[in-house]
């Protein structure tokens, strides 16, 4: 679309998006007020509210009340091909790391996650559900089944203190992983543990990994799809 038949909030909202990319507005710099906005593009101020408020829900700007409308810190990414401790992911920004466990026990292993494990029908499984916190902001809902033969004490680790990729990676090295993404309308009881809507947008993952001994554990792994990125580098 030619930039002059675009409607005013677009412009603007191009327009606070050059900046930041460019680096004229680097993170946490406070942008232009919706009063500042409307004068300086000749539009109502409730034009200059909705690029505002279009660019907070994509996560490129934040608001802090009382104080004005701010450059927020890119989406965070995870990689494609390689399987990180989100731990380490979120302290490599600087970040503080947390997570909220939801449950921790034996369960018995359904059709699906028998099949997924390589074990029989109603065989025990451990089953973990945990959420991950970026600066007790909600990240990632992880729901996950081990293999208790290749990982016996799962359920003994202090999970507030660690992570199930931590401990599965130290007492079962991963020598391969199946990977599947997916987008999803996050279901009710997700949408509160990751602090969103019922039916938002989510990046979905299914990964199961294995040892040299072995399938070790399958997870469910959903991300607010606004709060977080996949991405993958290929050299050939």
């Amino acid at each position: 679309m030619n930039p002059t038949s675009e409607p005013r909030y677009a412009a603007i909202k191009r327009h606070i998006r050059q900046q930041i990319e460019s680096g004229a507005w680097p993170v946490h710099s406070q942008v232009p007020s919706e009063n500042q906005l409307a004068q300086a593009f000749r539009v109502s101020r409730m034009t200059a509210r909705r690029a505002l408020s279009e660019l907070t829900e994509a996560q490129v700007l934040m608001r802090a009340q009382g104080r004005g409308t701010f450059v927020a810190e890119p989406v965070p990414a995870g990689s494609l091909l390689e399987i990180r401790n989100i731990a380490d992911e979120i302290s490599a920004r600087g970040h503080s790391y947390s997570n909220r466990i939801l449950l921790a026990q034996q369960s018995m292993a359904s059709a699906e996650i028998a099949r997924a494990l390589g074990l029989p029908e109603q065989a025990k499984v451990f089953h973990s559900i945990i959420v991950h916190c970026d600066n007790e902001v909600p990240i990632q809902w992880e729901e996950r089944f081990t293999n208790p033969a290749l990982a016996p004490e799962y359920l003994q680790q202090d999970f507030a203190s660690t992570t199930p990729n931590a401990y599965l990676s130290r007492v079962a090295p991963l020598t391969e992983a199946d990977t599947t993404v997916e987008a999803i309308a996050a279901e009710a009881a997700i949408a509160c543990a990751l602090e969103i809507t019922p039916g938002a947008a989510c990046l979905q993952v299914w990964r199961r990994t294995k040892s040299s001994a072995g399938t070790v554990s399958f997870a469910r792994l959903v991300h607010p799809g606004n709060r977080y990125r996949l991405g993958a580098q290929l050299r050939f």
